[in-house]
């Protein structure tokens, strides 16, 4: 199991809490400025409140050999495209008083040097359960627009960002590790999840990578990465995994977690007339959805068993890989709810 270096433990957090104070020091805020810890996930995300200027940022420390300096800038260069030419609403990034978007912090002696970047702090909140259906709407609209940029985007030279397919997500080498790996696969779940997988595979291969369902996605649209402050649409925060995928799959990481919700048929469609609103979706990508929810699902079962130190994970544990279980049984035979009934 290849857990990542920020799950290692308290002295490690304790390191990259020591390198995201020297990398404020390379931007324009007061040597006071107070630096909180927010999350572990990927990397490591911090608020920086300067009490001299008032001024609010948040500053992202990355984990170690995730992503190239070229990947990072590539990131940045989608996310504000997407501000300034197709009117998403996502994180300025702040460069450092040297002009640059990537500050790299030396180790002085306590491991690797870290990559740092600084976003703009945007109001709002992560989405509450309480409206969720009417959410997913402005959600498929707004990831639909994202699409139709990408697709059209001019993207700069040097540009690079992984890809999502099924080797990335789930085969030998999976990104966020093997599934078979899981907190609590083993016995009957090895072998229902293993059929899941196979099903995966032969769909998701015979699905094909045409430029019509396949290019530059988010990639990782759950709710956590949505802010909600009264305005039509949610701001879009976090883009450290946005690359080269499936466009479905942009809806099934937007049900991350809660897969299992029984109103999740209601979100799907809802999302479904938003997304419509923009761009076409064919009936023969709506009767796929289901397997990319699922192919959503079996890569977070990985993700779970590989990255201990995230909140969430330490929270589901082995019971989302018997949830997981139950929902394979149903995808497997054909008993998943039916979509469009709520149009």
């Amino acid at each position: 199991m290849r857990v990542h270096d920020l799950s290692a433990g308290d002295d490690v957090l304790t390191r990259v809490e020591r390198a995201a104070r020297r990398a404020v020091a390379a931007y324009d805020l007061s040597p006071s400025s107070e630096v909180t810890l927010i999350n572990v996930s990927e990397n490591a995300t911090f608020r920086v409140d300067d009490p001299v200027s008032g001024e609010r940022a948040i500053l992202r420390v990355h984990r170690l050999g995730y992503h190239s300096l070229a990947a990072i800038r590539s990131e940045l260069d989608w996310l504000t495209a997407l501000r300034d030419e197709a009117g998403v609403r996502t994180p300025r990034v702040r460069r450092s008083r040297a002009g640059e978007r990537v500050v790299t912090v030396d180790g002085t002696g306590e491991g690797e040097p870290r990559r740092c970047v600084m976003f703009e702090f945007l109001p709002g909140a992560e989405p509450a359960e309480e409206g969720l259906v009417e959410g997913f709407e402005a959600l498929g609209a707004l990831t639909a627009r994202m699409h139709v940029h990408a697709r059209s985007w001019a993207a700069p030279e040097g540009f690079t960002r992984f890809h999502w397919d099924y080797e990335a997500a789930l085969g030998a080498v999976a990104r966020w590790g093997r599934w078979q790996e899981g907190v609590g696969v083993g016995g009957e779940a090895l072998a229902v999840l293993g059929r899941l997988d196979r099903e995966l595979r032969g769909r998701l291969g015979a699905w094909g990578t045409g430029a019509d369902r396949y290019g530059l996605i988010h990639a990782d649209l759950r709710l956590a990465n949505l802010l909600v402050d009264g305005s039509p649409t949610p701001s879009v925060i976090d883009f450290d995994d946005c690359g080269h995928g499936w466009y479905l799959y942009d809806l099934a990481a937007a049900l991350s977690f809660i897969e299992h919700h029984p109103r999740v048929p209601e979100m799907i469609d809802a999302w479904l007339r938003g997304y419509r609103t923009v761009l076409d979706l064919p009936a023969e990508d709506e009767a796929e959805i289901w397997t990319f929810v699922m192919f959503r699902r079996l890569q977070l079962v990985a993700w779970i068993g590989t990255h201990p130190g995230a909140e969430i994970a330490g929270e589901l544990g082995a019971g989302y890989t018997l949830g997981s279980c139950e929902l394979a049984e149903r995808y497997l035979t054909g008993r998943l709810p039916t979509l469009g009934r709520h149009r």
